[in-house]
């Protein structure tokens, strides 16, 4: 019910490409967020989708974030993991999209799952670098897979709660950091904490994609606090995912489109 109300309060505010007076919000949505058009990639990660949700297999899942509304239990079935926890190939070929427009040279990823949106973010652009953080070792044996399956070579996953190994991958990264996917915890003070820790690696060019910012009341109240943060100058409020942008010469502004 709190989603369907969320959702009524955005379609009411939200709008599309006519009137939208940014070139570069209006570029960004006609390119990247309204493109249809496939992408090679596309098929093989569809098709490793269909062999997770085909998969007999259960593995014993830790879940160390806000949990699921699915009320799934500790010993699941790859097939329902792949069902209600990866991204759907909208989302994830969204993200997609962005990778293969905006070019960032380093992206993270809080919460790989089973490696199906990490596989996504990683083929846009085999040049990147793409580190994904997943707290449950077995759920990351399964994204292995899925990456040696793709044949995808440029992801380093990092397993082990976020709230210890985020900020020492940060510190050893080397690079800036120019796109993150936050899906790592959907509650209010984690996602305030991740994003003031990515915030100090970010640059004026950087991106943060938050999931799922209308989820719950806690979601929705982070992304009114992230939309406050004196550093973000441009939001982009996409209802299933916000994009927030740094541009230091942007006038502050807010947008809410329909996808």
């Amino acid at each position: 019910m709190f989603q369907l109300l969320a959702y009524l309060r955005f379609w009411l505010r939200s709008g599309n490409a006519h009137g939208l007076h940014s070139p570069f919000v209006f570029g960004l949505y006609t390119s990247v967020v309204r493109h249809t058009g496939p992408y090679r990639a596309y098929a093989a990660i569809e098709e490793r989708r269909r062999q997770l949700l085909a998969s007999a297999a259960s593995i014993s899942v830790t879940d160390l974030g806000a949990g699921s509304h699915t009320g799934a239990g500790q010993q699941r079935r790859v097939a329902d993991i792949a069902r209600t926890a990866a991204k759907p190939k909208k989302l994830a070929q969204l993200l997609f999209r962005l990778v293969n427009y905006l070019r960032p040279a380093t992206v993270l990823e809080l919460g790989t799952s089973l490696g199906l949106t990490t596989a996504y973010l990683a083929a846009a652009d085999s040049r990147s670098r793409v580190v994904t953080f997943e707290g449950c070792p077995n759920v990351a044996a399964v994204a292995r897979e899925t990456f040696a399956a793709l044949n995808l070579g440029n992801i380093e996953i990092v397993e082990g709660n976020l709230d210890h190994t985020l900020a020492p991958t940060l510190a050893t990264l080397g690079a800036p950091v120019d796109f993150v996917f936050f899906d790592g915890n959907h509650r209010y003070e984690p996602t305030l904490r991740y994003f003031e820790q990515c915030l100090a690696h970010r640059t004026d060019e950087s991106v943060f994609v938050f999931d799922d910012i209308h989820w719950s009341e806690d979601m929705e109240r982070a992304w009114e606090t992230i939309k406050a943060h004196p550093d973000v100058r441009l939001t982009v409020d996409l209802f299933y995912i916000g994009l927030v942008f740094f541009r230091k010469n942007q006038p502050k502004q807010h947008f809410w489109l329909r996808t």
